[in-house]
């Protein structure tokens, strides 16, 4: 297969196999899914849901979380890890949002990204889902399977993302790259594929003996 032929099964068989991705996040609003995204970082979707509805007690609107001493929100967020950093980050944005956003979420990757604790992926996650801004967000497992799949020499997470821009339709991207995530999650997990077990490896890579090497993101 060429490299638009992988896509264009990929493509399809995600889109069968997962029609409807729901958004991971538990969320009610952009700031929520914006927080929500942060403390993902280097954390499971699954643990972060399971803390955040005590962060919400605390604030679920940048107001009122600025008001928090950052050491309760810390002792709250603390299963998710990194919560120094976090906490800090998600009291500062908020200031910033209620100071120069009116407390509202900015719909701009310049303006996200400008937030203390908020990257491109970060960013992209919130314009995708909250806004339905053409987006493709890639995180370590996105960046793997991608290579898994030939569709990326996965130089890295950047690099990535624009071969994934160019190889599928862009009114695909929101939905496609919660697709991967959870076939990746189902079928081709870091330990359970090497890219030579899942149904979309074997499916692209039939003659592959060897585990596919891949680089870091």
């Amino acid at each position: 297969m060429t490299k638009k032929e992988r896509a264009a099964y990929v493509d399809a068989e995600l889109e069968r196999r997962y029609p409807n991705p729901p958004i991971p996040l538990d969320h009610k609003d952009a700031y929520t899914l914006l927080v929500a995204v942060l403390l993902s970082a280097q954390c499971t979707d699954e643990r972060v849901n399971k803390v955040t509805p005590d962060l919400w007690k605390l604030a679920d609107e940048p107001e009122g979380m600025r008001k928090i001493p950052v050491d309760e929100i810390r002792e709250v967020i603390r299963p998710c890890g990194l919560s120094p950093r976090k906490s800090q980050a998600i009291r500062d944005l908020s200031e910033i949002l209620v100071v120069e956003h009116g407390s509202e979420v900015p719909a701009s990757f310049e303006a996200l990204e400008a937030l203390p604790g908020v990257g491109h992926k970060t960013a992209s996650v919130v314009m995708s889902q909250a806004f339905g801004h053409p987006s493709f967000p890639v995180d370590t497992h996105i960046h793997r399977l991608a290579q898994r799949w030939g569709l990326t020499n996965g130089k890295n997470v950047a690099q990535t993302e624009a071969d994934c821009k160019r190889l599928f339709p862009k009114e695909r991207w929101n939905h496609l790259h919660l697709q991967i995530i959870y076939y990746g999650r189902e079928h081709c997990t870091a330990r359970g594929c090497d890219g030579t077990v899942c149904p979309i490896c074997t499916t692209l890579y039939p003659d592959r003996k060897r585990a596919k090497v891949t680089k870091k993101a």
